[in-house]
């Protein structure tokens, strides 16, 4: 069966090997085989093929790949609660899943919704639990409130746009581009700005007397300490990004004299410290919030595990209008 690993690290679409490993066999007691079915190239995805993501691999190669659905197509001793043909999502905590077919333990799968829609069912593990979890967990959402995040036409931030909505938040998105604004408005963004010095000012022109405690930052330097700039007294912002490489900054004005704090996510942590129960309160809110339409994130495209490297050169560019996604054997799209 095809696979992905990588044996250096470096550009995705450059140091990505797609390999023949072995089919797995029958599966044992208490697991599943599970066909792939979509997987996507989050930015996460190509931190890790740079060697530039927080949890650096001990050793290579690695085998790629991390969220995605599948098809079960084999059940072993012990499995009750799946059974052939159901569709499952691999959750974030699996490893090496951009293969065909994944051995995978029943306990941490669980059947999903055939009615809703497959490509978002791949892309709910990451995504929409960090935008939830960092709406919810840092600052308690009060209905008519603000909430500020750049990187707003990412994946993360079109689930913050519509997960806000649905807790009665009001969104200011900050964007590098100016075209970008219909895409957003027409998801349900409150204000869309274009990123520069003048920030803070513009977002207090937009927002008036509007209330404004919580900052998302994925872009770390200069773009973090104007997120900060632009809250209220004791605001808090939440980084979880670094797209442009640089440290976060933050004003020691913002720190000492307005109480404005910084404060870091990843999602592993949550995964790592949840309990079953919150997980799968989370869960089943965000999959219901998916069978209803309303977290609904663009694909810009779709590959075959074949065409890995064209696939990652695409999620790579800028402007690329939506998320891509590789495809296995189960995807019938």
């Amino acid at each position: 069966m095809k696979a992905v690993r990588y044996s250096t690290f470096g550009p995705a679409h450059e140091v990505a090997e797609l390999i023949d490993l072995p089919a797995p066999e029958a599966p044992g007691a208490g697991e599943v085989l599970v066909d792939l079915e979509a997987s996507p190239i989050n930015p996460a995805t190509l931190l890790q093929f740079e060697g530039r993501y927080g949890a650096k691999p001990p050793a290579l190669p690695v085998m790629a790949g991390s969220e995605g659905t599948g098809k079960v197509t084999a059940v072993g001793e012990g499995v009750t609660h799946l059974k052939v043909g159901d569709r499952v999502q691999i959750l974030f905590g699996s490893s090496g899943n951009w293969r065909e077919t994944i051995v995978a333990k029943a306990a941490r799968l669980f059947a999903l919704p055939e009615g809703a829609d497959p490509l978002q069912l791949a892309m709910f593990g990451v995504n929409p639990p960090t935008a939830w979890l960092m709406l919810n967990d840092y600052v308690k959402p009060e209905a008519g409130g603000w909430v500020i995040q750049n990187a707003a036409n990412s994946g993360v931030g079109h689930n913050v746009i519509v997960l806000a909505k649905s807790l009665g938040l009001k969104t200011v998105n900050v964007v590098r581009r100016a075209e970008l604004a219909g895409e957003l408005t027409a998801l349900g963004a409150d204000v869309v700005l274009v990123d520069g010095p003048d920030l803070a000012q513009r977002v207090r022109a937009a927002i008036g007397d509007g209330v404004l405690k919580l900052g998302i930052d994925a872009v770390g330097g200069e773009a973090t300490a104007r997120i900060g700039a632009s809250l209220d007294d004791g605001g808090t912002v939440v980084s979880y990004g670094l797209l442009s490489g640089e440290p976060f900054r933050l004003d020691a004005r913002e720190v000492v004299f307005r109480n404005v704090a910084l404060r870091g996510f990843w999602l592993q942590h949550w995964f790592m410290s949840a309990k079953p129960q919150e997980m799968q309160e989370v869960f089943g809110r965000l999959i219901g919030l998916i069978a209803k339409g309303v977290i609904k994130v663009p694909v810009a495209a779709t590959y075959p595990l074949a065409r890995i490297h064209e696939a990652l050169a695409h999620a790579a560019r800028e402007a690329r209008g939506g998320k891509v996604l590789v495809t296995g054997p189960a995807w019938k799209g």
